[in-house]
């Protein structure tokens, strides 16, 4: 066996060279050369659409590249399929969660390579490990639990589980933490530095870029399925990332002005919404206004009740006490659908499970929730819907070969773009957004924002949640920090990450 090729950073176990993807008439990756060092962190930056992905599924064996070599410790090899990858020690942490939710987490982690016994499959095995899996990533989750049951945070901690029950020697992580708290990524991240200090290297990939810096040890940029640009971590800052992987260093934009707001568009008065237990409340006697033309934040930190007032608002979780106004008219007891028709939607948190149906195509998928623009009688107009298509793709900017493209084709972020896209055709009046950039780079996130700016000052009310500090800090004119289900602060366009932080519980207040 020829040796393992050694460089400057030190030794190389994977050596992809050549590597193209081309999908029709669509070259994803375009002769791509990509190393993984041995008990090190490299990570992949590079926007949504920028073949990241891509790469990452031929290293792990889920597709075949068009052409190209790869070579694992100087051996040319080629994979038929994951599970093929995953016996040479490749194991891949997808974007988009791949656990199957009815059934439990012990079975989600060890399906399709269960643990024999003497009868048959040794279940109690696979539960003792299943815990210890969980008690290294600090989660009090039984085996037993459905994984429907869980939150989305702690379905991404099981496909983490999943991956490192393999015990594999090359580990890639696709975006592990875009649904995990601060405290979680705290302990992913001490996770790795125990693996990578047992020589398991890992490939990383995430849109926080700040985050992702803390964690590398190489960084490889990559644009429009070109290597732009390579380096080791002590030579790189935000700035280096941000320039190589969008041309331009930019930030996310800021509060819309020049307009005055409207009349009071949503009122959400005295709401409370129950815990999955019944016996306690997530969502505790909250009130708010929103104007029209107005952006208002909502940040917190995991559990602080974000998503289940914005469900509780858009009519899909029950509420213990209270009502929702829009425009003065109390909308509490309608449908989804019918708040829909009255203009209050929702993009929700979870766009594979919740806003996006996968076996269609990109232009149903947009024009799922404005059918009855298009309908004639008992017919539709395919010609009108494939015009709002058209447009919708045009305003909202998805990267796409078009409408007829399946959904599952396009890249995590331009998916969460079309299921933005889907509820801006309703032409709403109150737009909810449950981390409308989850999984969603730098420049998409600018895209998103503005499209949200502009729409606000033609009238729209814009109420989004997010995690990030920094998303906080944008477009917003209005601040709300949530904590343990109440507003324990709000801020206005003159606030400072410190005061954020602090009234969410994540730092002390001095």
């Amino acid at each position: 066996m020829n040796a393992p090729r050694q460089t400057g950073n030190g030794e190389v176990i994977v050596s992809a060279r050549g590597i193209v993807k081309s999908y029709g008439g669509v070259h994803a990756l375009k002769g791509v050369n990509f190393d993984i060092h041995r008990g090190k962190v490299t990570t992949l930056f590079g926007e949504n659409g920028a073949g990241k992905s891509t790469l990452m599924k031929i290293l792990s064996g889920v597709t075949p590249p068009t052409s190209g070599e790869i070579r694992l410790d100087g051996e040319p090899v080629s994979f038929s399929s994951a599970s093929e990858a995953r016996d040479l020690g490749i194991s891949i942490i997808h974007q988009e969660l791949s656990l199957a939710p009815n059934l439990s987490v012990r079975d989600n982690i060890f399906m399709g390579r269960e643990l024999p016994g003497r009868t048959g499959v040794d279940f109690a095995e696979e539960a003792r490990q299943a815990r210890a899996l969980m008690a290294d990533l600090e989660e009090d989750i039984d085996p037993l639990t459905p994984v429907e049951d869980l939150r989305l945070g702690q379905q991404q901690i099981v496909e983490i589980a999943r991956a490192l029950s393999v015990d594999s020697r090359i580990l890639i992580m696709d975006e592990p933490t875009s649904a995990l708290s601060a405290a979680e990524v705290e302990v992913l991240f001490r996770v790795i530095r125990d693996l990578t200090a047992r020589g398991v290297s890992i490939v990383y990939i995430s849109h926080h870029l700040e985050e992702a810096l803390q964690i590398t040890d190489y960084a490889v940029v990559l644009r429009d399925g070109n290597i732009t640009a390579t380096a080791e971590a002590k030579d790189i800052d935000l700035e280096w990332i941000v320039r190589n992987m969008v041309g331009e260093n930019f930030d996310l934009g800021s509060p819309p002005a020049g307009y005055d707001f409207g009349e009071v568009a949503l009122s959400i008065e005295d709401v409370s919404v129950a815990d999955a237990s019944g016996s306690g409340l997530v969502v505790d006697h909250m009130s708010l206004d929103v104007r029209a033309g107005e952006i208002v934040c909502i940040y917190g930190l995991m559990g602080a009740g974000r998503t289940e007032l914005l469900e509780c608002v858009a009519g899909r979780g029950a509420m213990a006490s209270g009502r929702v106004l829009l425009e003065g008219e109390d909308v509490s007891g309608l449908s989804i659908a019918e708040r829909i028709a009255n203009g209050l939607v929702l993009v929700p948190e979870d766009r594979q499970r919740d806003g996006l149906v996968q076996t269609m195509t990109v232009g149903r998928n947009l024009s799922l929730a404005s059918i009855e623009a298009f309908a004639a009688g008992l017919f539709l107009s395919r010609s009108k819907e494939r015009s709002l298509n058209d447009e919708s793709i045009r305003k909202v900017t998805i990267k796409t070969a078009g409408g007829d493209a399946m959904i599952g084709s396009l890249s995590g972020g331009n998916q969460q773009k079309v299921v933005i896209g889907k509820m801006l055709t309703t032409e709403p009046k109150v737009m909810l957004l449950d981390e409308p950039s989850r999984g969603i780079d730098v420049g998409a996130k600018a895209e998103v924002f503005r499209l949200l700016s502009e729409r606000a000052a033609k009238g729209l009310a814009v109420v989004f949640t997010t995690s990030e500090v920094a998303e906080c800090l944008s477009i917003a004119h209005r601040v709300i920090v949530m904590r343990r289900g109440r507003i324990s602060r709000e801020f206005g366009t003159d606030a400072t990450k410190e005061q954020i932080m602090a009234a969410s519980g994540e730092a002390v207040d001095a």
